[in-house]
């Protein structure tokens, strides 16, 4: 095994830290258009564990790329409806993922 890291796994100064977080960038900005491309709805006011499950069940029917797709087509045939559900969905993830990883953490830590 090299002691290198793969190419372009490294930032301009040799920190693998820069894609890390860029991996975690993507992760969500991919969790926010499944959720966006999903059938679930704002007004069904879901749980974390539903938006959840809606995100796992859009990339499993669409792929990654067919979410993307769908969402480039809503903002091209409904960029005002679009902004909206976006908006939604990165605040639906933000509280499903992001601040529910940072809830097991602490509840793991306290153990």
């Amino acid at each position: 095994m090299s002691p290198h890291p793969p190419v372009g796994m490294l930032g301009s100064d040799g920190d693998t830290r820069k894609e890390t977080s860029m991996s975690a960038t993507n992760m969500n900005d991919a969790r926010c258009e499944a959720l966006f491309a999903s059938a679930l709805q704002r007004s069904d006011a879901p749980c974390p564990a539903e938006v959840r499950d809606a995100v796992r069940r859009a990339v499993q029917s669409l792929g990654s790329g067919g979410c993307a797709a769908q969402v480039a087509q809503e903002f091209g045939d409904h960029p005002e409806t679009a902004i909206l559900r976006m908006r939604w969905a990165r605040e639906a993830v933000e509280r499903a993922f992001v601040a529910g990883d940072a809830l097991v953490a602490t509840v793991a830590d306290a153990a």
